[in-house]
């Protein structure tokens, strides 16, 4: 699907997109590292999962912008003209499942985690969804890479299945542990796990474009466009709502350390009242 020439339009397109999703990475990133001691020593390892994942995705989105700069060049003044393949040089779209590989299972890790149930609890959990996570991004790769739709089909299928157990234990078994949340998480942390099937529903639609004849320079900036978006939201703005709930979990845990933190948040509130009634 990689397109042989790209317009100045869709050139500025994927180069913005791609330099979007390394800021909202990167800061997100060092955003929780400096917000930890506002949360309890508890929860501070999905929170530290969560800055993990997304340092691993800042790396992997530098890898593929360094791969599409060096992949797309141009001949004309300023840059403003067509952007063609360059000799002897391709896109690496291996650098996206790597950074899958990595990270996807990680999020399932930083959900149980931000949870603090028992450990043979979490176990259990995370030996079920872990695994069905790293062997779905696997089995999409083969057809991924490969020109024949018979093939592409086949792998897609076969990924399919750890997709469909993930769903399953999600919003199964994973609600039994939802029970013993406090009240004013159970239904944020319930809607994580829409969030998450929200943002992935994007991977297996592009996936399937070729499969759809749906081809050409156009649909492989919407593909990349759509994968930009689908890691912002299934990364950065999901390890925020994690830290959310990791912050509301400790004010609940331990009300001294509510009255100390919460104190912080409310700063700013009287502040801007001042400034409004002046």
């Amino acid at each position: 699907m990689i397109p042989t020439m790209l317009t100045h339009g869709q050139y500025e397109t994927v180069y913005n997109f791609l330099s979007l999703v390394i800021a909202s990475q990167l800061f997100t990133a060092i955003f929780l590292l400096i917000s930890l001691p506002r949360i309890l020593p508890r929860y501070r390892q999905a929170i530290t999962v969560a800055i993990i994942v997304c340092g691993i995705a800042a790396y992997h989105y530098f890898r593929i912008f360094d791969s599409f700069k060096g992949a797309f060049v141009t001949k004309s003044v300023g840059g403003t003209g067509t952007y063609s393949q360059a000799a002897g040089e391709a896109f690496n779209e291996g650098y996206r499942y790597v950074d899958w590989l990595l990270t996807v299972p990680l999020l399932l890790v930083e959900l149980v985690a931000v949870l603090a149930l028992a450990r043979s609890i979490q176990r259990r959990l995370l030996v079920r969804l872990v695994p069905a996570a790293a062997l779905m991004i696997a089995l999409g790769y083969p057809g991924e890479i490969s020109g024949d739709n018979g093939l592409r089909g086949l792998f897609g299928l076969l990924s399919t299945i750890p997709f469909a157990y993930i769903l399953f234990v999600l919003f199964t078994q994973l609600s039994k542990s939802l029970k013993t949340q406090p009240a004013g998480v159970r239904g944020t942390l319930g809607r994580l796990r829409f969030l998450l099937l929200l943002s992935w529903g994007v991977y297996p639609v592009a996936y399937l474009l070729p499969l759809l004849n749906i081809e050409g320079a156009d649909a492989w900036v919407g593909k990349q466009v759509g994968y930009s978006i689908a890691d912002i939201v299934a990364k950065a703005v999901y390890a925020l709502i994690i830290f959310s709930v990791a912050k509301i979990k400790s004010y609940d845990d331990d009300p001294t350390f509510r009255e100390i933190e919460g104190s912080h948040d409310d700063v700013a509130v009287p502040a801007e009242r001042s400034r409004s009634a002046a």
